[in-house]
C-alpha cells in the first residue's frame, strides 16, 4: 500500500468539492493525489452505446479540467489521473485497495440537509477496508486556513465496549496533522423503564456516567501518550449516538465513524449509527473499517 489519496470524479459539483478536499488532505499528509474516473458505458436494448470516440474525449476533458484547476490552486502538489471503463464501484474499490484514502463526493437532494448516498458510494464503503471520506458540495464554501482544512475541530464516535484501534489511530493522526481539538464521544441509552427504574435515579445515573467516562479515558490514554500534542475533549453522554454526533459535529471539519468488518456477504455492512451519520451530517465524514 502507498499513501496516495484517490478521489473519484464524475463531473458533479460534489465530486469537484471532494477533489478539492482531497487536495488539501494531500497537502497535510505530503502525499500524492490521484484523480480517477470510472464509468460503464451501456445503453438500453436497441439503442447503440456511445462509441469510444465519444467517451474518451469527455473523460479526458473531465480529468484535465480537474487536474488544471487543482494544479493552479496547489502548484506544489503531485497529481496524476487515470480512467477506467467498467463498473464504477468495482473500479474504485480496486484502485482504493493500494491507496491510503479514498475520497468521494456525496450529493444532497433538494432542500434536504445531509448525504444522499448513492448505490456506488454504498457499495464502495461496504467492499473496501481503506479509509473513505465523503464530502458534500457545501464544503467548498467553508474557509480554509492557508488552503488547508485545519481551522475546525474534529469529532469521533467511540464504542468503549469493543476495541476500535483503527478508528482511534486515524482520528488521532488526523487531529495531530490539523492541530485541532478532537471531540471523542461515547453515548449510551437509558434502559426501558420497566424493571430498570433504578437507572433513572439521579445518583445511579451519575454513577453510570462516571463509570463510562472512566472507561472512555482508559481507552483514550494510550493514544494521548502517543499523540501528546492532541487536545482531546472526551465525553460519555446519555442519548442516541447518531444524534449526539450530528449535534457535536454540525460545524466540525471532519466526523470520524467506524464500521465493523464483516466477512459474510449477507446483510448490511454499515451499522445504523454510521448509516445515519452518512445521510444527515453536513460535515465531511470519514468511515473507518475495523475489526
Amino acid at each position: 500500500m502507498n499513501h496516495r489519496i484517490v478521489v473519484g470524479l464524475d463531473g458533479s459539483t460534489e465530486s469537484i468539492a471532494a477533489a478539492r478536499w482531497a487536495a488539501r488532505e494531500a497537502l497535510l499528509r505530503n502525499a500524492p493525489l490521484h484523480l480517477v474516473h470510472a464509468e460503464e458505458w451501456s445503453s438500453p436494448p436497441g439503442i447503440p452505446a456511445a462509441s469510444s470516440d465519444v467517451r474518451r474525449p469527455w473523460t479526458e476533458a473531465l480529468l484535465r479540467e480537474a487536474y488544471d484547476g487543482l494544479r493552479e490552486e496547489h502548484p506544489q502538489l503531485d497529481i496524476t489521473t487515470e480512467s477506467f471503463d467498467g463498473r464504477p464501484a468495482d473500479s474504485l474499490v480496486g484502485v482504493a485497495a493500494s491507496a491510503g484514502m479514498l475520497v468521494l463526493g456525496s450529493r444532497g437532494l433538494g432542500t434536504l440537509t445531509g448525504f444522499v448516498l448513492g448505490s456506488v458510494g454504498m457499495a464502495v464503503i461496504q467492499a473496501t477496508e481503506r479509509p473513505i471520506v465523503l464530502v458534500r458540495a457545501a464544503e467548498d464554501a467553508m474557509p480554509h486556513v492557508h488552503g488547508r482544512h485545519m481551522d475546525r475541530d474534529m469529532v469521533v464516535g467511540i464504542d468503549i465496549s469493543r476495541p476500535c484501534d483503527a478508528l482511534l489511530a486515524f482520528a488521532f493522526d488526523e487531529a495531530s496533522r490539523r492541530a485541532c481539538t478532537l471531540h471523542a464521544l461515547h453515548s449510551w441509552m437509558l434502559p426501558p423503564l420497566a424493571g430498570s427504574g433504578s437507572a433513572y435515579n439521579p445518583e445511579v445515573n451519575a454513577q453510570i456516567t462516571q463509570s463510562l467516562n472512566t472507561g472512555l479515558d482508559d481507552m483514550l490514554n494510550p493514544w494521548l501518550e502517543k499523540y501528546p500534542t492532541v487536545h482531546i475533549d472526551a465525553q460519555a453522554t446519555v442519548g442516541r449516538a447518531s444524534e449526539q454526533l450530528l449535534e457535536t459535529g454540525s460545524e466540525a471539519g471532519l466526523i470520524v465513524v467506524g464500521r465493523r468488518i464483516r466477512r459474510s456477504s449477507i446483510g448490511a455492512h454499515i451499522g445504523p449509527i454510521t448509516h445515519a451519520i452518512l445521510h444527515h451530517a453536513t460535515a465531511p465524514v470519514a468511515v473507518i473499517a475495523h475489526e
